[in-house]
């Protein structure tokens, strides 16, 4: 099976500095800013040499994500310098979802004026939480008014589509104080919110604490119940649970970009530890910074690695990943042959799945386990 990906593709930048690094990310980044002019010199290149590469003369791009990292840090000029590459260089559709994540402290009146006017249709903003102590355990920067104020700007900038993340499963948070930061979210109405329950990843300080016996995360049960109030609370005020940590306020509002990752949509990825998809094959970029700068400053592409999925690996990926979303995965001729129909019966009548013509999907509760339903149901 070879299948081809089909419909507009998603362009992903990884902007790799932060002001400071949070104790429990994992995601690649530097807390210096010395190196900007640097990588955005070698990302100019990368879009340069990728534009000609065959594969992406057939792609629109109808989704642009500024990930990092911290992209709102970026200098406007710098940011106007960037966009004009990828405009140059790739063919953004029409309508094309153009999305930042954002420090509340980055988005002031001037800043969020300048990325409308840039094109930016959606942005992220990351407040994590609303509760003082908890940012301060978080390593965060801003405070809770701080990301209100950055909301209350981009909305005076015009920006209709704002989004906001959350994190859940702090060691020791009640139930009560989750509600409080739900409640202060959904007061500033935005469109879009993320809640992410923490995890503790190989390579953060936070990791490290825990191997040491100075950190232990929230049990399972606690975990559970966290979520099953987020999703109950949300979707009590119009929210759609689309994803296992995504609510949207109407299908318009859904993160075009993120969804596919999901549903197995091509995607091409620039910048330091950046991933793409294509086919059935995946491939991803050198890690660290001077690395990747080194590489495209002598002309080549900083590719770390790829690999060409087999059949069973694609099949299990899609099995796997529409269970992630709402609308589940189709039951056809590449994933029936796969489904072991007594583990499908079992999870239906578990209550995880819910099954509907051609259709499988999960559940609230299958959203819990979603990681280990592609197992139950699979030969």
């Amino acid at each position: 099976m070879k299948r081809k990906n089909s419909g507009p593709a998603g362009l992903y930048l990884h902007v790799p500095f932060c002001r400071s690094k949070c104790p429990y990310c994992a995601f690649y980044s530097i807390a210096s800013s010395s190196l900007i002019p640097r990588w955005i010199r070698a990302l100019k290149r990368e879009c340069e040499i990728s534009s000609g590469l065959p594969k992406e003369s057939l792609f629109s791009f109808d989704s642009l994500h500024f990930g990092g990292g911290t992209p709102s840090l970026l200098e406007c000029p710098d940011l106007a310098g960037i966009m004009e590459c990828v405009r140059s260089c790739f063919v953004l559709s029409g309508n094309c979802e153009i999305a930042m994540e954002a420090n509340p402290l980055d988005l002031k009146d001037g800043k969020a004026h300048f990325l409308k006017e840039m094109g930016f249709t959606r942005m992220v903003v990351g407040a994590q939480s609303f509760d003082d102590k908890a940012l301060s355990f978080l390593g965060r920067n801003h405070s809770p008014a701080d990301a209100t104020g950055a909301v209350a700007a981009l909305r005076r900038a015009g920006f209709e589509n704002v989004g906001l993340d959350l994190i859940y499963g702090l060691e020791g948070q009640s139930l009560d104080s989750w509600i409080a930061d739900l409640e202060a979210a959904v007061a500033l109405s935005p469109e879009h919110i993320s809640c992410y329950c923490l995890s503790i990843e190989e390579g953060t300080v936070f990791r490290r604490m825990a191997d040491h016996g100075r950190l232990s995360t929230s049990s399972p049960e606690a975990e559970r119940e966290l979520f099953i109030e987020a999703s109950r609370f949300l979707r009590e005020r119009g929210y759609i649970h689309y994803e296992v940590s995504n609510f949207a306020k109407t299908l318009r509002h859904v993160s075009r970009h993120n969804l596919k990752y999901w549903r197995r949509e091509p995607y091409l990825g620039l910048g330091p530890s950046a991933h793409s998809f294509y086919g059935e094959k995946r491939y991803w970029n050198k890690r660290p910074l001077k690395g990747y700068c080194e590489t495209l400053e002598g002309g080549a592409l900083p590719m770390e690695g790829s690999e060409d999925l087999t059949e069973e690996q694609a099949v299990l990926e899609r099995i796997a990943m529409g269970l992630r979303i709402r609308e589940g995965f189709r039951l056809d001729e590449e994933t029936a042959p796969w489904i072991e129909h007594r583990g499908l019966e079992r999870m239906e009548a578990g209550g995880l799945i819910s099954v509907k013509g051609d259709m499988v999907a999960p559940t609230i509760e299958g959203f819990l386990v979603a990681d280990r339903l592609p197992l139950e149901i699979m030969h």
